[in-house]
């Protein structure tokens, strides 16, 4: 090989890192959440996993599982989501989760920011869901990138009017979801390779990891996600996550769906499955934390508590899928091998808790 070639083996290793070049199905591309989350939990100051409170979350869940018959079908269940498998769909839930943070309110249930949609009133996540396909209902393309990216279409106005609230308090966080809708437009608008979400989900080659990899580089502004933790840069990535387990459980592990390392994808790390660990006994908050949240203290993000949580709560749901398969290694088995679209990971766990809570 001469001075001027590249060494194969070291662009290999470079693509592979970036979750862009082809690897070996032993080796697909790492996110490295897995890692960073145990990083945290093994530095937390104010959080801590009980292993008591872990195993018998563990057991409780499955039974739950069992008993619900909980599979990707659960989520295309609801009655907002999306049912048809096509690229439409694709881009509803790309949409969809480019948007999907903070629906938190400190007011009564009553009072939140809120959706009339077929005559229901739906609040927290469901009413972003809700938002769109009321959109959609009233003719707005809002999930076709070429729409939300272009100001003449789609003017600050009417993405008001889209997310408008049937309730005093307005849609949270509005200027800064019309902010992602216009950068995550714009690149499409402006990719010679991925001109679509479809596009960017094409060139994983069925990898989750990779996906997550790809949101994270080629879309940074929407989808990156990282802290700094104990003098480290941690990397949690919710929302690149989030989609990626979306499109596995709409499309039933197939077609868009289709990720051969689902497993590894974690926990997302928002605020809802944090809480609802802690109400089991898995999660283990100081004095100090504990008195923040009891007096309603807003916990800014990144900061050091605030990543201990979502830290914490990555790596108790991995320990909970780890004692499901190990103590009932036997009936996961048998329950898996009963229909399709059954497993034990993080990402039905993850599902099963926020619906629950």
């Amino acid at each position: 090989m001469s001075d001027d070639e590249a060494d194969p083996e070291l662009l290999a290793l470079l693509r592979q890192s970036l979750g862009l070049g082809s690897s070996s199905a032993s080796a697909p591309p790492d996110t490295g959440i897995l890692q960073s989350a145990e990083f945290i939990c093994d530095n937390a100051v104010d959080v801590s996993i009980s292993s008591p409170g872990t195993k018998a979350a563990a057991a409780t869940l499955w039974a739950l599982i069992k008993e619900r018959g909980f599979s990707t079908h659960s989520w295309a269940q609801h009655e907002l989501h999306p049912t048809a498998r096509d690229e439409a769909t694709v881009n509803f839930i790309f949409t969809m989760d480019l948007l999907n943070f903070s629906f938190w309110s400190d007011r009564a249930e009553h009072q939140r920011a809120a959706i009339d949609y077929r005559g229901q009133r739906w609040t927290g996540y469901f009413s972003l869901v809700a938002a769109l396909q009321r959109a959609l209902d009233e003719g707005y393309a809002i999930t076709t990138p070429s729409f939300y990216a272009s100001e003449e279409q789609c003017p600050d106005l009417i993405l008001a009017h889209i997310f408008r609230s049937c309730t005093a308090e307005p849609f949270p966080l509005l200027a800064q979801r019309i902010r992602l809708l216009r950068s995550a437009g714009a690149f499409f608008s402006s990719s010679s390779s991925a001109s679509s979400p479809a596009a960017l989900i094409r060139q994983a080659d069925h990898s989750a990891a990779r996906l997550v990899n790809l949101l994270v580089q080629r879309l940074p502004d929407c989808f990156d996600d990282v802290h700094s933790f104990q003098g480290r840069d941690v990397v949690l990535h919710k929302r690149a996550q989030i989609l990626v387990a979306d499109l596995w459980a709409c499309f039933n592990g197939q077609s868009y769906g289709r990720f051969d390392d689902i497993g590894a994808i974690t926990m997302f790390a928002d605020y809802r499955v944090p809480q609802m660990l802690h109400s089991l006994g898995c999660l283990w908050y100081s004095p100090r934390l504990q008195g923040k949240i009891k007096r309603g203290e807003l916990l800014e993000s990144g900061e050091p508590a605030e990543v201990e949580i979502r830290g914490c709560s990555i790596w108790c749901v991995q320990l909970i899928k780890r004692e499901i398969e190990a103590r009932f290694a036997h009936e996961v088995r048998e329950w898996k091998a009963n229909a399709e679209g059954r497993d034990v990971n993080a990402v039905l766990i993850d599902f099963l808790l926020s619906i629950w809570y």
